[in-house]
């Protein structure tokens, strides 16, 4: 059975499109439904290639969707009352100073004395610990610098970039990955690129069941598998290069890991948010050497964006949303110009994509849009004005390929791939709202996925 989709907008003009064998077979006012078709009235609303997420952590996201979030003082107040109740361990995300202070196993013996807690500060690089949640970890606890410690040597329950040594010692948890694709479905995500570094084999696997169940839908682009065969529905991107900004590699390290990339047949992806941590990455590059693919993570700070050209960038200024009134107070004022940058990069000639960091940024993609256009912190003041782009550009930014953030947006062609979003509106409306509540139906692969989401503009 095919599906035909009648008074749609496709670049402009009213149509009507069939999607079959999970493509799109035909666009234009002679497709004629058949005896068999599922018909749906677009009622003129705008038809678009699904949005492609270019930086997303999905097994994290679908994890932190089930977590208690502590980024408010009600979040805080509700990790204190579970704290104090025996119970198995408890997971809490979202942890930022300005909030609850700066904490360490002391603070959350306090705060939590009677069962395992471990929290995640919000930019999730690092893990806290209080000291029941240590004693069950203490066999996976290494002598690098990322276990925090004090002058006696003592963990001090910090543990930097520490997720994948740390789950060898928690008990099994499976993130609900049906929910959370089905939460992205709705508001017309129909493909993710996992930026996870290191994805073990176990995650691997987790992913691809969900995919080949329809549980996760979503079309499916990782960073951070090992070299070798990937199940059906699952692909290769470029190799995730996370550099700790607490401890960054030399340059000689970095250009190993570049050159071990290379020897897979990979493109790198570098994770940046200083800027120191970018200009070690660009002059490594400019060592061993660009190859198309090649991408900065992120690019928080960028100087002087034509040093990025024979790059993409994908970067998130959700993030100026989320915590910009915090980096105001916090980051040097010398880097405050050059945070999240967009249009300056594409002055550049430089391919950039807006992204959501999900769940370390913002995960809706409408809200990312809004925060690229309009780049106000929740306080209401401006960062970068200069950088604002129209939301049709941050828009395009998730319709590029998922291997080519920021090249030249899909299109609603015949022979494109049936992963669609169907709008209650024009395009134009849909980008001065600029909501979840824009989008009416989704499909993946010709399949409708996701609840059609409720829309007070009809």
């Amino acid at each position: 059975m095919s599906t035909v989709l009648h008074r749609v907008e496709v670049a402009g003009r009213s149509t009507t499109v069939r999607l079959a064998g999970g493509r799109v077979a035909a666009v234009g006012d002679g497709v004629v439904p058949r005896t068999g078709d599922e018909l749906v009235d677009g009622r003129g609303g705008a038809l678009l290639p699904g949005l492609h997420d270019h930086h997303h952590h999905v097994l994290a996201a679908a994890a932190v969707a089930a977590s208690l979030d502590v980024g408010t003082p009600a979040g805080m107040g509700r990790l204190a009352e579970l704290g104090r109740v025996p119970g198995p361990w408890l997971r809490a995300v979202g942890h930022h100073e300005a909030v609850g202070g700066r904490l360490d196993r002391a603070a959350l013996d306090r705060l939590a004395p009677h069962r395992p807690v471990r929290v995640q500060h919000r930019s999730g690089a690092l893990w806290v610990l209080n000291s029941a949640a240590l004693d069950l970890v203490a066999h996976v606890l290494d002598d690098s610098a990322d276990v925090d410690r004090d002058r006696s040597g003592r963990p001090t329950g910090r543990l930097w970039r520490y997720d994948a040594r740390l789950r060898q010692a928690l008990p099994e948890e499976l993130p609900d990955l049906a929910g959370w694709g089905s939460a992205l479905a709705a508001v017309g995500v129909t493909g993710l690129t996992d930026a996870t570094p290191d994805l073990e084999p176990s995650g691997v696997a987790l992913l691809a069941r969900a995919h080949a169940s329809g549980e996760l839908p979503q079309q499916l682009l990782l960073m951070g598998a090992a070299p070798g065969p990937l199940p059906d529905g699952l692909t290769h991107g470029p190799r995730k290069l996370l550099l700790h900004d607490h401890d960054l590699p030399t340059f000689d390290e970095l250009a190993d890991r570049v050159r071990a990339a290379r020897a897979e047949g990979r493109a790198v992806a570098v994770h940046c948010v200083t800027r120191e941590s970018l200009l070690l990455t660009l002059a490594v590059l400019d060592e061993v050497g660009r190859v198309p693919g090649d991408r900065v993570e992120h690019a928080s700070v960028v100087p002087e964006p034509s040093l990025l050209r024979g790059l993409a960038v994908v970067t998130q200024p959700g993030f100026l949303t989320a915590r910009g009134d915090d980096y105001l107070r916090e980051v040097d004022p010398d880097d405050v110009p050059h945070l999240y940058r967009v249009a300056s990069l594409l002055a550049a000639g430089v391919p950039t994509a807006v992204s959501s960091d999900a769940p370390f940024g913002p995960w809706d993609p409408w809200q990312v849009l809004r925060a690229a256009r309009d780049r106000r912190t929740a306080a209401g003041a401006v960062v970068g004005a200069r950088e604002r782009v129209p939301a049709t550009t941050a828009l395009a930014g998730w319709l590029s390929p998922p291997g080519a953030p920021g090249g030249a947006p899909r299109r609603v062609v015949v022979g494109a791939p049936a992963d669609l979003v169907l709008l209650h509106t024009g395009l134009t409306e849909a980008m001065d709202v600029l909501d979840p509540s824009v989008v009416r139906h989704t499909w993946i692969a010709g399949r409708r996925v996701g609840q059609p989401s409720r829309s007070a503009l009809t």
